[in-house]
């Protein structure tokens, strides 16, 4: 009859990750362990030390059973004490996030009818060891049997007849690495749903913007600076309110992380229902300051935010900075430049009582207005270049564009890729730019267009020139 080992200290790993080629300890168990093959026996055959833990029934089982136990030798024969399917036993190892991760999300199939009795031994221990390799011992005869075993959860199946050492040691190994390879695969399929389920919301989280019935046309590129990630802290939107006024807004949340990126979808969703509320300007500003202060997890968390209104003949517009960056006005036939910036206020969540002035702007009849977060002048100059591309560097950059004839969507991709070349790479920040743009002689072919008598069709009217479509992303 094998010694007793006493049984160690429980370890927060689960029991597939404890042993890469080194000792092994095997949980026997079966209502007589003295014809067991010992610890010396396997030792000598796996080419390495084996302890052997023996159980005489499931009760026995649960308190040997800890996660430095590497596999289970089940004998299918062993009668199920009454009351035995509950609850794991008090003690079982305690639950870790990755042990309860797997071990709730692991659906095993439930044996084929008829057999439910005869496997009931084997789906109690699955239930109380999820994180083990499981081997059944059947009797020759049972074929059928113990392939259902392991359909039902077991990773192998061995008849007592045929048990020595060689065998023994071979299907244990066997066991532990194939139950290894199911864990890894059952956390690789689970992060990849989430990562799906991730993508699925963040991309359902960037704005739409409402500019059904406007003359202005737009465009924006929108880059995370987080791996893999579609959404960032940087956020962004555009509306009209019933008045013609279009409203565009962008900002910045400090920090890169999941958080931040959230308390940006707040700012933006509270601001497209504060804009069609009617509020502009500081109210808003101050209401945006109080969703800001409530909804962030420490109160170092800032966020910058220019916003403007346009007005309805798109000629002027009021313009409003909370510590972020002007935008750039490019007029025909005249170069970019920034808009003033002087009369800004502070960032939204550093100052209670801080006020923010709305300045008026003049805008001219045909013109590109460009909104930007940091992210697009922070990049270097060259890559292992100290030097930054900063406001004056972006605009010089903007007005060669413009002298090739780069406009809307195109001024935009080739802005932003010129901004990552001289970097040298990926962007570390999060880089949102956003185009707003006045064209008079569009506008004068579209309502020639429109009024232009033609067939009457009963298909769905075009959309508008300015549509409402999620802006593309761009990188990996």
């Amino acid at each position: 009859m094998p010694v007793p080992v006493p049984v160690p200290q429980q370890r927060d790993v689960p029991a597939a990750e404890t042993s890469h080629g080194g000792d092994l300890t095997v949980l026997v168990i079966e209502d007589d362990p003295a014809g067991s093959i010992t610890g010396p026996e396997l030792s000598a055959a796996a080419g390495t030390r084996v302890r052997i833990r023996t159980a005489r029934n499931l009760t026995e089982a649960g308190r040997l059973l800890t996660d430095d136990v590497d596999c289970i030798l089940l004998d299918l024969a062993l009668p199920v004490p009454a009351g035995s399917t509950g609850a794991a036993p008090a003690a079982a190892a305690p639950a870790t996030a990755s042990t309860t991760a797997a071990a709730g999300a692991e659906h095993r199939p439930e044996p084929a009818p008829g057999r439910a009795d005869e496997l009931a031994v084997l789906t109690h221990v699955l239930r109380i060891a999820p994180l083990h390799a499981v081997l059944v011992l059947t009797a020759q005869d049972d074929t059928e049997l113990a392939a259902e075993a392991v359909r039902v959860g077991a990773q192998d199946y061995l008849f007592r007849g045929e048990l020595d050492a060689r065998v023994l040691s071979r299907a244990i190994r066997y066991a532990v690495e194939r139950k290894r390879a199911d864990i890894a695969q059952h956390q690789l399929t689970e992060s990849g749903l989430r990562a799906q389920e991730n993508a699925r919301l963040e991309r359902g989280l960037l704005p739409t913007p409402l500019l059904e019935g406007s003359d202005l046309s737009f465009a924006a590129r929108y880059r995370p600076g987080r791996s893999r990630a579609l959404l960032g802290g940087d956020f962004y939107d555009t509306v009209r309110t019933p008045d013609g006024t279009v409203h565009a807004m962008i900002g910045d949340v400090c920090g890169h992380g999941p958080d931040e990126a959230a308390l940006g979808v707040e700012l933006r969703i509270a601001w497209r229902a504060l804009t069609l509320a009617g509020l502009c300007g500081d109210q808003l500003l101050s209401t945006l300051q109080q969703v800001l202060e409530h909804e962030r997890q420490s109160e170092e968390i800032f966020a910058t935010l220019c916003t403007v209104d346009i007005a309805p003949d798109g000629r002027r517009a009021g313009l409003c900075l909370a510590g972020h960056p002007a935008p750039l006005l490019a007029r025909h036939g005249r170069p970019a430049r920034l808009l003033p910036y002087e009369d800004g206020g502070p960032a939204l969540g550093l100052l209670p009582r801080a006020r923010w002035p709305r300045r008026q702007v003049e805008l001219g009849g045909e013109w590109s207005l460009m909104m930007y977060t940091d992210g697009l002048i922070e990049g270097r100059v060259g890559a292992g270049s100290s030097q930054r591309l900063g406001q004056d560097g972006m605009v010089a950059m903007v007005n060669s564009r413009l002298e090739q004839g780069l406009t809307g969507e195109d001024l935009l991709e080739a802005a932003v890729a010129e901004v990552r070349e001289r970097h040298g790479g990926e962007l570390t920040d999060d880089v949102a730019v956003l185009l707003l743009g006045r064209d008079p002689e569009r506008i004068r072919r579209r309502g020639r267009s429109a009024s232009r008598p033609g067939p009457v069709s009963t298909a769905p009217a075009a959309a508008p020139a300015a549509s409402a479509q999620r802006p593309p992303l761009y990188g990996p």
